[in-house]
């Protein structure tokens, strides 16, 4: 299981993609040991110091734990708490990168989606095709939340602080990914913003067709600058958003197979039947 001399990749990634594999195609189940650092070091033909970096990645990224005295486990559960920066990250090194999000804004997606694509930009990953979606809401038409916490009314003067936030972000999305294709960087890169008539209560990313993440937005009150007065507002706040994530293994029964499966027919529904192209 030596690695591949022709791969790019730090040795170090290398172990931990062939791990990762391995934890999310059940060769090792929830709550198995992984083997030793020396076994692996040994199993892979790598210092230790490079299994250690691998642990640590798939530990950051919540597919394992370690247990001190006992070793490394692969975790229990596939729902948990994650960061969804280091797994976007790795969904670039496959041929075919599709991204789905449904939400508010689009702002973290912006945010972890950056370092991927100055990775393409530098020529350390070379991906056949990238798509994006975004599925913001509407904000030509009135919204049930965010809402003034005086009469709980809709306030056009925040949908349009808003409609000034995602377009900043989501069109950024866009801009970044297009870039690569109009830079003959990426053979078929493409991006696109719609809207859809509902206000989201929650956040979801579908990644490869092989991860979902999902978080509920809080609602909480917000103090707002509308209009040049500070209105208090029941806002959703996307930055305390926990996802979880799901992901498909080689059990097409499983949770996480289903829960991605359903995922993708949610945000399919959805956009191929309310959702309209953001206008300009």
């Amino acid at each position: 299981m030596g690695l591949d001399p022709n791969d790019p990749r730090p040795p170090y990634q290398q172990v931990a993609n062939s791990l990762r594999a391995a934890i999310l195609t059940r060769t090792f189940q929830p709550g198995d040991k992984l083997p030793s650092g020396p076994q692996l070091a040994e199993r892979y033909g790598v210092a230790r110091m490079t299994v250690q970096q691998a642990i640590r990645l798939l530990r950051d990224e919540g597919l394992v734990i370690s247990r001190q005295g006992s070793g490394v486990f692969v975790r229990e559960r596939t729902e948990r708490p994650v960061g969804l920066r280091p797994h976007l990250e790795r969904a670039f090194e496959a041929a075919h990168v599709s991204v789905d999000f449904a939400g508010f804004s689009g702002e973290t997606l912006h945010g972890a989606i950056s370092e991927p694509i100055d990775k393409i930009r530098a020529g350390r990953l070379r991906p056949a095709s990238v798509s994006v979606r975004l599925l913001v809401p509407d904000p030509a038409v009135p919204w049930s939340l965010p809402a003034r916490v005086e009469d709980m009314a809709d306030s056009p003067a925040f949908r349009a602080r808003a409609d000034r936030i995602m377009r900043r972000h989501a069109l950024a999305v866009v801009d970044a990914v297009t870039e690569l294709n109009e830079l003959g960087l990426v053979e078929d890169a493409r991006a696109e913003v719609r809207v859809q008539p509902a206000v989201p209560l929650f956040k979801l990313y579908v990644i490869n067709e092989a991860e979902a993440f999902f978080g509920y937005y809080p609602v909480d009150k917000h103090d707002v600058q509308l209009d040049g007065e500070r209105v208090p507002v029941w806002d959703l706040l996307g930055k305390d958003a926990v996802l979880f994530h799901h992901a498909a293994d080689g059990d097409p029964e499983s949770i996480g197979a289903q829960y991605v499966r359903q995922s993708r027919m949610w945000f399919d529904s959805l956009w191929n039947t309310v959702a309209r192209p953001l206008a300009p």
